[in-house]
């Protein structure tokens, strides 16, 4: 069965940190990219930070120099370390991962999870 299993959600005070961790089947990790998104209440999911099967990053502006993605081929693994934590942080995060072919551009399903709170308090 394909899945994706997120943890290491939680709550913390801002300043704080946290990492997230997500598991995901063999057959969706190895040479799938792999991005952490969130969504917060009344907002649109968007991108926090992406990792390609090459180890390639990107993160979005909000994030970089803060959060640090990164993945262990070994156990399947993509994590989400979080540092400098903020009240904006605040949302339900998701790990996603999505194949890419040798054009950049994605083939097949778009694969989630189902998601991890993170709260962040003032």
């Amino acid at each position: 069965q394909v899945q994706l299993v997120e943890s290491g959600g939680g709550l913390v005070q801002a300043g704080g940190s946290l990492r997230l961790s997500c598991a995901a089947s063999r057959s969706i990790f190895r040479n799938n990219a792999m991005g952490w998104y969130r969504q917060a209440p009344g907002k649109q999911r968007e991108l926090v930070a992406a990792i390609t099967n090459g180890g390639n990053t990107n993160y979005a502006d909000s994030v970089k120099g803060r959060f640090t993605i990164s993945r262990d081929n070994a156990k399947n693994t993509v994590y989400l370390q979080m540092n400098s934590l903020k009240p904006e942080d605040t949302a339900v995060y998701y790990c996603n991962s999505k194949y890419y072919n040798n054009y950049g551009v994605p083939v097949g399903p778009n694969y989630w999870g189902q998601g991890t709170q993170v709260t962040v308090s003032s």
